[in-house]
């Protein structure tokens, strides 16, 4: 796989850090990150900050963001933070924080060595998004108590697919006319940009989005929306392809977010599952290559 003693020592730093700033600040960071590499990459300069910055051992979601939300997890299980999922809290802000820390940054190594073993043998996906989901479903088992699939209450809802509105992933962005509107919507324009520009532009502008839901509590979030559509688009030079990954991707996070997040304790991100589904979707079928 290619491990080096200084790939181990950067992902424990960069997981340590995403614990620091929080697991959604770390991957707003990653947005502008991605936003800065492309447009250096575009003029000529090369990719490396996105690679290797946005998406290596400093700010990969698969480091920095899944070490924040195991970290998360862990605070919680010891009784440091009232939310295992609040992954907008820097976990710096918690005074006795040293553990808490270091959590994040073993779990910047896993998710390092998750991502190089699946890029390894070839797998035909977003090994990032598969090894964010991975990452997740360890911290769950390891610091979580309702399972993985979450522990469904009869006295808040009469299905487990019917989660009310106080537990529900994104109450604003959960219903069928406001999954297809913002599906389709952000399906064609990050279609667009990823033909005009890359594929991953589009996906900067939705992860740096991100900051309004930070800062205010409530806004989109459509990295899961806009990154597939974009694929799709770029493989089949069709804005419409990019329109039917953006739904797709609306109603697939809601699908996760229902499945792994609502009733459970700690943060199962449905945006990485959805990335991986339909990134894996965009190669087997329609010839999309990174």
């Amino acid at each position: 796989m290619g491990i080096t003693l200084t790939m181990v020592l950067a992902s424990f730093g960069g997981g340590l850090f995403g614990a620091a700033l929080g697991a959604l600040p770390a991957f707003i960071f990653t947005g502008f990150l991605v936003l800065a590499g492309e447009a250096l990459a575009l003029a000529g300069g090369g990719g490396a900050l996105t690679g290797s910055v946005a998406f290596g051992m400093m700010f990969g979601p698969h480091i920095a963001f899944a070490g924040g939300a195991a970290a998360t997890a862990y605070a919680a299980q010891k009784g440091r933070l009232d939310d295992g999922a609040n992954i907008l809290k820097p976990l710096i802000g918690i005074t006795e924080n040293w553990d808490i820390m270091l959590v994040g940054g073993v779990f910047g190594i896993l998710g390092m060595i998750v991502n190089q073993f699946l890029a390894s043998i070839g797998t035909p996906s977003d090994t990032i998004a598969i090894t964010v989901v991975v990452s997740a479903l360890v911290h769950r088992v390891m610091f979580g108590e309702t399972g993985i699939f979450g522990t469904y209450d009869p006295d808040k809802s009469d299905s487990f697919w019917n989660p009310p509105a106080d537990i529900a992933w994104l109450p604003w962005q959960m219903n069928f006319s406001q999954l297809f509107t913002i599906g389709l919507g952000v399906g064609l324009v990050g279609g667009y940009v990823g033909m005009e520009t890359s594929v991953f532009v589009p996906f900067g502008i939705a992860a740096a989005s991100l900051i309004i839901l930070e800062a205010k509590g409530e806004g989109p979030v459509t990295h899961h929306i806009a990154f597939p559509a974009a694929a799709a688009a770029v493989a089949t030079g069709s804005i419409i392809w990019g329109g039917i990954f953006g739904i797709l991707g609306s109603f697939l996070g809601e699908f996760y977010a229902r499945l792994f997040y609502d009733w459970g304790d700690t943060h199962i991100d449905p945006p990485a599952a959805t990335i991986a589904t339909l990134i894996t979707a965009a190669m087997l079928f329609l010839g999309f290559s990174f």
